[in-house]
């Protein structure tokens, strides 16, 4: 059921309905039934990895959290490392089994057969989620949730469960369970939300994707095209993803809850680092949390810097275990991202710079000095946005191309070749050239229009705000232009899904 279909629009509107119908105390069963209708739409055969997730993580929860008060810390960390292995256990065999059949047979040439398994929708959203979880208990962030139908609803509630946001037990959880009344404003903001991602997903993201998919797909016929390529999978992807978290946030809001943001103006970014810090913001802190701090803070880490230190110094050697966990960290992601040696070397590629970055800021500092630079100066925050923009715009290179080796020759073409013409050989639609032309210019237009609208909320403009603040029907106005907009020059080819959705 996708999130832009009109069966979803009306499933929503029975929820919401429903949600508010009945007395307070059941409000959170409404959800859960709706979550588990939801999920179960599509497909009934992947419910049962998502049982297996919530059971096994409320279970050792529990026993995590009566072991320690034992004074069983030992037996506590067992049992956390056996539900994590559990837990991510699954995910790896669904996920990544057929991916290491293919690596072995390369290694040893050997002929393993490939094994047909499911690959449940959402799975690894609901996988970190469950297993933050899990860490947050025994970390006594928060405390075990008693009842597994509540916990339940915490992993599958249905606006997140397909592509996130990945949300936090002591965030979530209360939001879940407590009742809300009726409010019209919640209504409003949610749907508000809702529009604008639609106007992201129907328009840009998916008639950006007509042109990724034939530039992508067959990289030597459109070799001129590489550059564009790439960009129009900018768009795509940031469009297709932030719009859908847009959608997700807006029926959220709808029932009173408020999800986390998961994107904050991410190609106004300074550097990589910062770059993260903005885009799937929830995945970035997941990774910093339960993976980064507990890596940096073990005790094979702290030895490493020792021996850093008296190799290369006290500055070099407190720099390289931070360099190495953020190493760590972005494997991790590159895993994260799909059973492929593409998404590791783009995993990779972000940690190495910010490794490298990491290594090399005093020599920035000492660089910025000589040529008096303070970092203050317009210009040079300009070239610091273009310049991440262009290293970003390579790493999605690895993400989209079929391999790592498609990835590095479109890269060749795209600073070897330029051939603009090329687009209008590219079917849109059956008005053919004439259309394609049309395409770029609606494309261009709602680019501009998501620049204007992230530079005012980059100068601290909240447009919601301001626009609340105006009549009535203003307000009427803008939703008729949106639903207009969506509706006359939204894409006209094959229905797509949400690209995230696939995790």
């Amino acid at each position: 059921m996708s999130l832009v279909s009109n069966l979803f629009l009306l499933f929503v509107a029975a929820s919401v309905l429903v949600y508010y119908i009945v007395p307070h105390k059941f409000q959170w069963l409404v959800l859960l039934c709706f979550s588990y209708i939801y999920y179960l739409a599509g497909g009934v055969r992947y419910v049962g990895f998502l049982l297996f997730s919530t059971l096994i993580t409320w279970l050792i929860a529990l026993a995590v959290e009566k072991t320690e008060a034992k004074g069983s810390h030992k037996g506590a960390r067992n049992l956390l490392v056996l539900g994590l292995l559990l837990n991510f256990g699954m995910l790896g065999v669904v996920k990544y089994t057929n991916f290491a059949i293919e690596n072995l047979n390369a290694l040893f040439h050997m002929n393993l057969r490939g094994m047909e398994i499911l690959l449940p929708l959402g799975i690894s959203f609901y996988t970190f989620q469950s297993s933050g979880y899990l860490l947050d208990v025994y970390w006594k962030r928060c405390e075990a949730e008693k009842n597994p139908v509540k916990y339940a609803l915490f992993v599958s509630f249905f606006p997140q469960i397909l592509q996130g946001p990945i949300g936090r037990y002591s965030r979530l959880a209360h939001q879940l369970y407590e009742p809300h009344k009726f409010e019209g404003k919640n209504i409003t903001r949610g749907f508000e939300r809702i529009l604008w991602g639609f106007f992201k997903k129907m328009i840009l993201a998916d008639w950006a994707a007509v042109f990724v998919d034939a530039i992508f797909d067959n990289p030597d016929q459109y070799s001129g095209l590489a550059l564009f390529g790439v960009l129009f999978y900018t768009v795509q992807l940031y469009a297709d993803f932030s719009g859908g978290m847009d959608v997700v946030i807006g029926i959220a809001s709808m029932f009173g809850i408020e999800l986390d943001e998961n994107f904050k103006r991410p190609f106004f970014s300074i550097s990589i680092t910062d770059f993260w810090h903005r885009w799937h913001i929830t995945l970035g802190t997941w990774m910093k949390d339960y993976v980064f701090y507990p890596v940096t803070l073990s005790r094979w880490m702290s030895k490493f810097g020792k021996w850093g230190k008296k190799v290369f110094g006290k500055k070099t050697g407190r720099t390289l275990p931070i360099c190495l966990a953020n190493l760590i960290v972005f494997f991790v992601v590159g895993v994260w991202h799909g059973a492929a040696w593409k998404y590791i070397v783009y995993g990779m590629y972000n940690g190495i710079i910010i490794a490298f970055s990491g290594l090399m800021a005093e020599h920035y500092r000492n660089w910025k000095k000589k040529f008096n630079i303070t970092g203050k100066e317009n210009w040079y925050h300009v070239f610091m946005i273009i310049r991440t923009f262009i290293l970003v715009n390579i790493s999605w290179f690895f993400e989209r191309a079929e391999s790592v080796g498609d990835a590095f020759r479109m890269m060749g073409y795209a600073v070897t070749q330029f051939d603009p013409s090329q687009l209008l050989t590219i079917t849109t639609g059956a008005g053919g050239a004439v259309q394609t032309i049309t395409v770029l210019c609606i494309l261009g237009a709602g680019c501009l229009v998501l620049f204007v609208v992230g530079l005012l909320q980059e100068r601290g403009i909240s447009i919601r705000e301001r626009i609340a603040a105006w009549p009535p029907a203003f307000h009427f106005a803008i939703y008729l232009g949106l639903l207009l907009a969506v509706g006359f020059l939204g894409s006209t080819a094959s229905v797509r899904g949400f690209i995230y959705a696939q995790f």
